[in-house]
């Protein structure tokens, strides 16, 4: 590899974060802390316990409470405040210990790099062919994701999402509500015209010169605050690509200062922070029984709490909702289990590129988070989209800029109870998005970047996701609005009851406007009976 391409490559899978394996003990990989002493064990009964607080959770605990319902939102991680000028989030040309959620062993390219431990906005989790990436903090995803907020066409959304979700109500009432939570809008052309932002411009020059669609991706972001940047009213974050790990300026419209923001608001809803769930099960009462360890920022256990309620919402993410449901039914802690669990796992068929061309200047310093977008999707079965994204800034150009591609797949992968770990462990099929990644979305990555330019799939030297969807799926494991089947009280309103795929998009939005569905009819039918 050129040295040119060496460091680009390095640049740009730092600004994703995918350089992250784990290699903890099998122990600590369940939750449970290591302890010193004796712990304190406190209990508490609860009307409603969410756990997780990305957009399912957030979702649910703003409906919820605006319905009259006391709630109690679990999050393992911190807050993460920002505002202008703000050094809350990491630097992703100077990683540290933020980063890394504490229970994952930071590589880079099979070299330790030697960070605390620390309660961290990413954890990587290790599986068989892939790793799969989630967030930690109040807002979950939504603090670290770049934000691109895409809505399915119909007729992708009804080849891969059940027709009974209905796209006209979704698109006439659920989208346009998250649309409006999230305050979505695209950059301006004012921004994009700056010099920070040529290499959102030859993308887009680049997919027009290839015959392909382009379009801007609607952000959930305040371009005001990249504006003021570009005035030099305040420090670069928007402009400088600096944003890859949350974006310390502030203007970026999380789900912890917008839909979380609004459910405290109200009184009703308690956030707790460091509170990581060990375990969930049925009482003998019928009511749902939550194991939590309260932690400091170094995952020490300071108090375990029992605590109970009549109605559970999983909403820790694919990743971590499954792992604790697929475990807590092979320790018959929750007993008669939908035989689809744990199935169903997808990866969106994300693929990370570095794009390299000597004959063009992407910028040593390239704006963003995203501007740019191509939606190939008048081919429902193979629909895809390929974005471009921004490295942050180094001291030279060096030639290369980021693509990022996913869509629909059918490759399926599945999280299975591992008795010697005390685990459920993913199993992701090798050849898992093949058909669609070398069918479709590498040619359309070829075609945007030209004859003369070089790509890294970063994908083949570290298989991952930041796009983890499914393992308790509408359908099999629960119905459309998120409860479970044969478990009255429990319900799953987060990426594991996606089905694998959301329909050649980003999840979060489709997530939000499936949650927003859910409460509407939950709020409807549950408050009282079951909530």
């Amino acid at each position: 590899m050129s040295e040119i391409n060496r460091r680009s490559f390095l640049a740009g899978t730092a600004a994703a974060g995918i350089a992250l394996a784990t290699s903890r003990p099998a122990q600590a990989a369940n939750g449970i802390a290591a302890r010193v002493g004796a712990v304190p064990v406190t209990r508490g009964e609860h009307r409603v316990i969410v756990v997780g607080s990305g957009f399912g959770g957030g979702v649910t605990a703003l409906r919820l409470a605006e319905a009259g319902v006391p709630v109690l939102v679990l999050e393992r991680g911190m807050r993460w405040p920002t505002g202008p000028n703000a050094e809350t989030f990491p630097h992703p040309t100077a990683p540290d210990k933020r980063i890394l959620w504490y229970r994952s062993a930071p590589q880079l390219f099979g070299t330790p790099v030697a960070f605390e431990p620390y309660t961290g906005l990413i954890e990587a989790v290790p599986g068989e062919n892939m790793t799969a990436l989630c967030a930690a903090g109040v807002g979950g995803g939504s603090l670290i994701y770049q934000g691109m907020s895409l809505q399915p066409s119909e007729a992708v959304f009804n080849a891969h999402l059940p027709q009974e979700l209905d796209w006209a109500t979704m698109d006439r009432v659920h989208y346009p509500r998250v649309a409006r939570m999230l305050q979505l809008a695209v950059a301006p052309d004012q921004l994009v015209d700056s010099p920070s932002y040529r290499a959102p411009r030859i993308f887009a020059e680049n997919v027009r010169r290839a015959g392909l669609p382009l379009s801007k991706i609607p952000m959930p972001i305040d371009w005001n605050f990249a504006l003021d940047e570009v005035r030099g009213a305040m420090k670069p974050s928007y402009t400088n690509g600096d944003g890859a790990l949350g974006v310390n300026n502030g203007g970026k419209h999380s789900v912890d200062v917008t839909y979380l923001a609004a459910a405290e608001a109200t009184g009703r809803v308690t956030v707790q922070t460091l509170h990581q769930v060990t375990d969930v099960e049925r009482a003998s009462d019928g009511r749902w029984t939550v194991h939590v360890e309260r932690i400091d920022t170094a995952g020490r256990v300071l108090e375990n709490k029992i605590l109970t309620t009549k109605a559970l919402v999983m909403a820790a993410g694919s990743l971590n909702t499954t792992r604790l449901l697929v475990r807590a039914a092979a320790q018959g802690r929750i007993p008669d289990m939908p035989d689809g669990l744990g199935e169903g796992w997808g990866t969106n068929a994300d693929r990370i590129y570095v794009w390299t061309n000597p004959e063009r200047e992407f910028g040593a310093t390239q704006g963003g988070p995203v501007v740019y977008g191509s939606l190939n999707w008048d081919d429902p079965s193979n629909a895809h989209t390929v974005i471009q994204a921004s490295i942050p800034s180094l001291s030279v150009d060096v030639r290369s800029t980021m693509l990022v591609g996913y869509g629909v797949s059918d490759g399926r992968g599945r999280f299975e109870y591992d008795s010697a770990a005390d685990a459920a462990v993913l199993r992701w099929p090798r050849e898992g998005d093949w058909a669609i990644q070398n069918g479709h979305i590498a040619p359309t990555v070829r075609a945007i970047a030209g004859p003369t330019s070089v790509l890294t799939d970063t994908n083949a030297v570290f298989p991952s996701t930041w796009h983890p969807l499914g393992g308790a799926s509408m359908g099999s494991v629960c119905d459309l609005e998120g409860r479970m089947h044969g478990q009255p009280g429990l319900y799953v309103l987060d990426g594991a009851l996606m089905p694998g795929n959301t329909a050649a998009c980003n999840p979060s939005m489709t997530i939000a406007a499936v949650a927003e569905r859910a409460l509407d009819r939950i709020v409807a039918r549950d408050v009282g009976p079951v909530i």
